[in-house]
């Protein structure tokens, strides 16, 4: 649906507009999209953005099963303020199961790509393989990862979805102030069984 090109253009374009530029483009590009989340620290930045300028899109939230009783204690009020349409997504296996059978991999244990599939990956695919989107809202931001510092704004996923990370350039600092701006709340306390290091990339965006 869009070209390299095309990408290059929107993101020479766009590199210096709003959070809500950004987003009211993407709708231009297509009405059909999804917004992800997995309610780690900032995303209710994103989930506010995007839902201002369309309150009913689909979130996708692909929830591993592991996350900490003070996250999914933030996904319950950020679903709550911001009466966001969200689409659950868990593994076909429970956490208790899994544990026993399998538990957490480190990293460079052989089962830790069967683990990320289990509990990351498979429910992303059918969250995605059921929308169909063309557009897909992250919020990925330079400087987390060491790929995610080469992608823009705008990028193609590796099925061809234009992804869209309205604030890509934004620090930690800046969003602080957006959050306390709308009154949103933020949560630290967030766990991601795949990724033993903070700028490991999880397997989803890579």
């Amino acid at each position: 649906m869009f070209t390299e090109d095309q990408i290059k253009e929107l993101n020479k374009s766009f590199e210096k507009a709003s959070p809500t530029e950004i987003i009211q483009k993407a709708f231009e590009l297509s009405n059909n999209t999804v917004v992800t989340t997995n309610f780690r620290p900032y995303e209710a930045a994103i989930l506010h953005a995007v839902s201002k300028v369309k309150p009913e899109i689909p979130v996708v939230w692909c929830d591993t099963g592991y996350n900490t009783p003070q996250t999914y204690r933030h996904a319950e009020q950020v679903i709550k303020d911001l009466s966001l349409n969200v689409h659950l997504y868990v593994p076909k296996q429970t956490s208790a199961h899994r544990d026993v059978v399998l538990g957490i991999p480190s990293i460079d244990d052989p089962k830790h790509a069967e683990f990320t599939e289990q509990v990351k990956l498979e429910p992303f695919k059918r969250a995605m393989d059921e929308h169909k989107p063309k557009v897909w809202f992250t919020n990925l931001r330079q400087g987390q990862t060491a790929f995610r510092n080469s992608i823009g704004i705008f990028s193609l996923s590796k099925d061809g979805v234009l992804k869209v990370s309205p604030f890509y350039y934004w620090s930690d600092e800046k969003l602080d102030t957006y959050l306390e701006e709308n009154n949103l709340p933020n949560e630290f306390k967030y766990f991601d069984p795949t990724k033993a290091l903070e700028n490991r990339e999880c397997g989803l965006h890579a």
